[in-house]
C-alpha cells in the first residue's frame, strides 16, 4: 500500500548497528573530557555515591547534557539518544576512557545485572534531579512574600562544576577584565506550584551573571516567578565575584533598573570588595519626579546623538540622543568622602504617541516628558561611576541587552531551560543548573574550537551544520570509526575541530598552533 503521494516508503532497517543521525555530539564528548568536566562532576557531586548501585553522577548529568545540546528539552526524550545506536556505541567505548583499571572495575561493579541500556531511563532521572529539592526550605515558605530556598549541598555542587569549567576556559582564552551582566529572565510554566510573576502568568524567575568577553553563565541563582529581579542582588554579585578565576584582575558590572539599589551601588562606588576593590558600573536609574526635573533642566545644546559603532568601526546615528544631568539622589549624599555618582539621561522622541492614553503630561507613563518647545520623548536613565564620554559610555552600556537577551533566548528556545521538568523547586532548579553546563560548554566550542565564522551563530545554527549529521560508528582495530557521506562538507570541520580539542587537552591557549 501506497504511504504517501510522493514515490517514497519508510521501511525498518534490517540493521541498525551503528547507525547515528547525530555523527557530530561525539566532538562535545571530546571538549567536555579536554575541560576535565567529568573529573569536576566526580569531584563536586556526591548524590551518587560510590557505593551505590546503577547509574553515576558523571552518567547521569552527561546524559542531561547531551539531551540539551541533541535538541531534547524533556526527561523523556532521553529515549530518543538511546534509540541512536551508533552514539550509544561511541559512549560505551568512551565514558571510561582514561580511568585507572581500579575505577573501571568500581564502576562496573555498581551494576548488579547486566547493564540494558547505555543511557538511563527518565525514571532514574527523575529520581536523581528529586535530590536536588530540600523540603525542609519548601516549609519555611511565608505566605504572599519573595522568599529564595536556601540551596541544598548538591545545588551547591552543581555551581562548583561549573566554576570549574569556568576556570577551565579562563586558562585556555585568559581575559584580565570580566564585565559582568546581570539580568533575570521568567521562566512561564504551568506547574501548580509555579507562581505569579510581574507579567502576570505563572513562572520561574531565574537571575543570571553572565560574563561578557568569555561569554559564559558565572552563576545564576534560581527563583520563583514572584521573586523580583533586584531581589538580594548585592548577594548574588558577591557570591558571582568568588566564582570568577583567580586570574581575573578587575571586574564591571551592568544591569538594567533592577539593580538600581543603594546596597549595591554602594558596594562597587566605595571599594568595598577585598580582591577587586572599587568596581566600575553602569546600571539603569529609575525615571522618578525629581530626576524627570532635572532632565526638563537640561539645555537644549547640551543634548547629544547618540552613535552606535558597527564592527567597521564605522559610527552610524541612531536617532536618539543623551545628555548628563546634575542629579544628586538623596542617597548619594553630599559628602565629599562619599564617591562620585553620574547620571546620563537618554531620550526618544515620540512622533505618533501624542494622542494615547498616559502619554499626556502628567500620565501613566513616568518616562515620558515634554520639553518647553513641546517635544514628547521617552526618557531613560543610567547612572554610573566610570569617567568615559557619554556616548562611549552609552554604548558600552547598551551592549548587554542583546547579547542578554540572545543568551536567555538560547536557553529557553534552543536548549531545555524552557521546559521546566517538575513542581517541585530543587528539581527544576538542577534542570536549570545542567542546561547552564550544556550552554557553558557550547559557548566553549565556539569561542575555543570552532573557526571564527561560527562565533555569533545561535545554537540552531550550531546544531544543524555541526550536531545533526548523518553517521554509521563502526569498530576497526578497536579504534572506532564514525563515517559520513563523502558529500558531506562537515567532514573536514570535524577534523579540525577534534585536533583543536586534542590542542586544549595539552593545554595550549586560544590561537596557538601548538
Amino acid at each position: 500500500m501506497a504511504q504517501g503521494v510522493l514515490p517514497f516508503q519508510y521501511k525498518e532497517q534490517v540493521s541498525i548497528s551503528g547507525l547515528t543521525a547525530l555523527a557530530g555530539l561525539p566532538t562535545y564528548l571530546d571538549l567536555a573530557q579536554a575541560a576535565g568536566l567529568r573529573d569536576a562532576i566526580v569531584r563536586h557531586l556526591k548524590v551518587r555515591g560510590e557505593d551505590s548501585q546503577g547509574w553515576s553522577d558523571h552518567q547521569i548529568v552527561m546524559t542531561l547534557i547531551l539531551l540539551n545540546l541533541a535538541g531534547g528539552d524533556c526527561v523523556a526524550d532521553v529515549d530518543r539518544l538511546e534509540a541512536d545506536a551508533g552514539l550509544c556505541q561511541i559512549l560505551r567505548k568512551v565514558e571510561h576512557h582514561g580511568l585507572p583499571r581500579g575505577e573501571r572495575r568500581t564502576l562496573e561493579r555498581r551494576w548488579r545485572k547486566e547493564r540494558g541500556r547505555t543511557f538511563p531511563s527518565a525514571s532514574p532521572i527523575f529520581r536523581y534531579l528529586a535530590a536536588f529539592h530540600d523540603p525542609d526550605e519548601e516549609a519555611r515558605r511565608p505566605g504572599g512574600t519573595a522568599f529564595i530556598p536556601a540551596p541544598n549541598k548538591h545545588l551547591r555542587a552543581l555551581g562548583a562544576v561549573n566554576r570549574d569549567f569556568v576556570a577551565f576556559v579562563q586558562s585556555r582564552s585568559p581575559q584580565q577584565q570580566a564585565t559582568l551582566d546581570m539580568d533575570a529572565t521568567l521562566v512561564g510554566s504551568a506547574k501548580e506550584q509555579a507562581l505569579w510573576c510581574y507579567d502576570a502568568y505563572q513562572a520561574y524567575q531565574p537571575f543570571n551573571v553572565f560574563w561578557f568577553e568569555q561569554e559564559l553563565v558565572v552563576h545564576s541563582e534560581f527563583r520563583d516567578g514572584n521573586v523580583p529581579a533586584g531581589h538580594q542582588q548585592l548577594r548574588v554579585l558577591q557570591e558571582a565575584l568568588e566564582h570568577l578565576p583567580e586570574s581575573v584582575e578587575k571586574v564591571s558590572i551592568r544591569s538594567d533598573t533592577a539593580g538600581y539599589q543603594q546596597e549595591l551601588l554602594r558596594y562597587c562606588a566605595e571599594g568595598t570588595n577585598e580582591r577587586f576593590g572599587v568596581i566600575e558600573f553602569a546600571i539603569g536609574a529609575d525615571v522618578t519626579e525629581s530626576f524627570r526635573q532635572a532632565v526638563r533642566e537640561v539645555e537644549e545644546d547640551q543634548w547629544f546623538p547618540v552613535l552606535r559603532t558597527d564592527l567597521d568601526g564605522r559610527q552610524h546615528a541612531t536617532g536618539q540622543q543623551w545628555a548628563e544631568i546634575c542629579y544628586v539622589p538623596n542617597w548619594a549624599g553630599h559628602s565629599k568622602k562619599n564617591p562620585d555618582y553620574r547620571f546620563l539621561a537618554t531620550r526618544d522622541l515620540l512622533r505618533q504617541q501624542l494622542s494615547l492614553p498616559g502619554h499626556e503630561e502628567g500620565g501613566d507613563d513616568p518616562e515620558s516628558l515634554t520639553t518647553r518647545n513641546g517635544e514628547r520623548y521617552k526618557i531613560r536613565g543610567i547612572v554610573t561611576n566610570r569617567t568615559i564620554a557619554g556616548n562611549e559610555l552609552v554604548q558600552w552600556y547598551r551592549q548587554r541587552c542583546g547579547k542578554s537577551e540572545e543568551v536567555h533566548a538560547v536557553m529557553k528556545e534552543d536548549l531545555a531551560g524552557g521546559k521546566l521538568p517538575s513542581g517541585d523547586f530543587g528539581e527544576n532548579a538542577a534542570w536549570w543548573g545542567i542546561m547552564l553546563l550544556a550552554l557553558n560548554l557550547n559557548s566553549a566550542m565556539k569561542r575555543l574550537v570552532l573557526p571564527p565564522s561560527w562565533a555569533r551563530k545561535r545554537f540552531k545554527a550550531v546544531r544543524f551544520g555541526l550536531i545533526n549529521l548523518a553517521g554509521q560508528v563502526r569498530e576497526r582495530s578497536r579504534q572506532l570509526e564514525i563515517l559520513l557521506s563523502p558529500r558531506q562538507p562537515a567532514i573536514s570541520l570535524l577534523r579540525q575541530v577534534r585536533e583543536r580539542i586534542a590542542q586544549l587537552a595539552r593545554g595550549a591557549p586560544l590561537g596557538s598552533t601548538a
